[in-house]
């Protein structure tokens, strides 16, 4: 059969049958044990806290990192990666030793060394690539030693990104529909974007259940408060995942990386969590309350 037809005397595309559900969900193997492993390692750092969430979080930032400046191209890109590992590695140990400002500042001028290997062109991206993996890590370690809410912060965070991520991918598939900003994510429809949000709301009021009866802390406690906080965190991630997928589109990148089958690169996974969990440091900081956590939690 053609794939197009003559229209008065003007040919044109036949429209393209819609896939099956098969072919939509081709990819589901390769991510669900992707994301097993990813899911395994960032719950058990979690929970354990300490040098161990330190390690995997920094680990986290320096692949981000090395996975920008690759993304960009530009000028001295070993320089470059270890330039902005050691400014990372400062930064995090200040952060660690309950220096975050100290920690601010020796990430804002060690990105702008890093940025200025890169030549012309270049100069901004890598800058904004060490800050942005920076961000990343003052965030985590910030709300994650936010005693007694830290623990979770973090925790709520992921239940958040983890089930807007994946009741997007779902929704999107099964049900379909029209693109949502399809010139940036052509994968991304309007109806997973929209149950994806409210899915992660959900999730996160769950999560808040399990927590309040483990802590004892009755502010943990699910609230309508709570839950407007959930909708607007959820669709942080995916505006976080709307970024990164513009930047990659930016320098004609289709995946960050290739080290996590069926994910592409790391950047790749942790955007959205990257962007929330950033906003909500942000957050918790402006809310003046002792501990960024607490101030996620108080809004009563």
């Amino acid at each position: 059969m053609s794939p197009s037809e003559e229209v008065s005397g003007v040919r044109t595309a036949r429209p393209r049958p819609p896939l099956s559900l098969g072919a939509r969900l081709a990819d589901l193997g390769p991510r669900l044990g992707s994301a097993a492993v990813l899911i395994a390692v960032a719950a058990l750092s979690w929970w354990v806290g300490g040098i161990v969430f330190f390690v995997v979080w920094l680990i986290a930032a320096l692949v981000v990192d090395f996975e920008w400046q690759r993304i960009i191209g530009g000028a001295r890109p070993t320089a470059r990666h270890v330039i902005g590992a050691a400014a990372l590695i400062a930064t995090g140990i200040a952060v660690r030793s309950q220096a975050p400002t100290l920690g601010a500042l020796i990430l804002l001028i060690w990105a702008g060394v890093t940025g200025y290997q890169a030549g012309p062109g270049r100069r901004l991206w890598s800058t904004l690539g060490v800050l942005y993996a920076g961000a990343l890590l003052i965030a985590v370690l910030t709300l994650r030693s936010s005693f007694p809410f830290g623990r979770w912060s973090i925790g709520w965070l992921f239940a958040i990104v983890w089930g807007t991520d994946a009741s997007a991918y779902f929704a999107g598939r099964l049900i379909g529909g029209p693109k949502f900003l399809p010139q940036i994510s052509p994968s991304k429809t309007w109806s997973g974007t929209g149950v994806g949000i409210l899915a992660g709301a959900l999730i996160g009021l769950g999560f808040l259940v399990f927590a309040t009866r483990y802590s004892q802390l009755e502010t943990l406690a699910p609230s309508p408060a709570l839950f407007a906080v959930g909708l607007v965190l959820a669709a942080v991630s995916q505006i976080g995942d709307l970024f990164e997928s513009w930047m990659k589109r930016r320098f004609g990148a289709k995946d960050s990386g290739n080290i996590i089958p069926g994910h592409g690169g790391l950047m790749d996974r942790v955007d959205g969590f990257t962007a929330t969990v950033v906003f909500a440091a942000i957050l918790g900081v402006l809310r003046a309350f002792p501990t960024p956590a607490e101030g996620l939690f108080h809004w009563m």
